[in-house]
């Protein structure tokens, strides 16, 4: 399957959030068990939220080109289902009597300090993508693979954190991108309006008394001519030209 290089393959967010999951089933699924969720219920509510997060940054990211409203909408999804699963491991550590590492111990700042690899997939994206994904993942083996929950919950409660952290600056992003280009429904209102104004111009449309661009048909909606058509600006509402049909 060819991805385009813009697709969510090549975020680092996707990366992560894959990396989490799978480290988040695997936890689950050693330390879950008939006697501390007899019924099955967190083991659900936790692999479904570590799922939640790249299914909506995937579907989100894919629908960049068509509503960016729903980008933002998906992406925060995934920030909000990120931060239960957080929740879950933070409770996971206090019903123990545990609490988080702190910032300022040595497993907080080396699993916070380790870098990703840029992806380089090449045309094989998702055979590639997904070695890139267990590559990752396994540089948190130590702590992991450590068999002690404990540590297991403190690494993963440090990943959700950080992830959030970037989901929060790719929806600011997206935010400015859509200030800046809209949305589609604005795509779609300027497509038509170029295309009006394209052939009021084939059909010798007058040109604006105000600002000499070709005039559109509009309909008045209120007023004492309510239902009359008029010329109007095609700049409209930078300009407010008018002339009488």
């Amino acid at each position: 399957m060819q991805v385009n290089r813009l697709g969510y393959y090549w975020l680092d967010t996707w990366v992560l959030a894959n990396v989490i999951q799978l480290a988040t089933q695997d936890f689950c699924f050693r330390h879950l068990n008939r006697k501390n969720d007899p019924c099955g219920r967190q083991y659900d509510q936790m692999t479904q939220a570590a799922r939640s997060v790249p299914a909506n940054i995937a579907e989100g990211n894919s629908r960049h080109s068509t509503s960016k409203e729903t980008e933002m909408k998906l992406t925060d999804v995934a920030r909000a289902s990120l931060a239960e699963l957080a929740n879950d491991y933070l409770n996971w550590l206090l019903s123990r009597e545990k609490v988080p590492w702190s910032i300022n111990t040595d497993n907080h700042q080396r699993v916070s300090n380790v870098n990703f690899d840029r992806p380089t997939y090449q045309d094989d994206v998702q055979y590639l993508s997904s070695v890139h994904i267990l590559k990752q993942k396994h540089k948190f083996d130590e702590w992991l693979c450590s068999n002690n929950s404990e540590i297991e919950a403190n690494c993963l409660l440090i990943l959700c954190n950080r992830l959030i952290m970037m989901l929060r600056k790719q929806l600011s992003k997206q935010l400015s991108t859509f200030k800046e280009e809209g949305g589609f429904s604005e795509a779609l209102s300027a497509e038509r309006l170029a295309f009006r104004t394209e052939q009021c111009i084939k059909k010798d449309a007058p040109i604006c008394p105000k600002c000499g661009k070709p005039m559109l048909k509009r309909v008045a909606k209120k007023g004492y001519r309510v239902g009359k058509e008029f010329w109007s600006c095609s700049a409209y509402p930078q300009c407010n030209g008018t002339r009488n049909l």
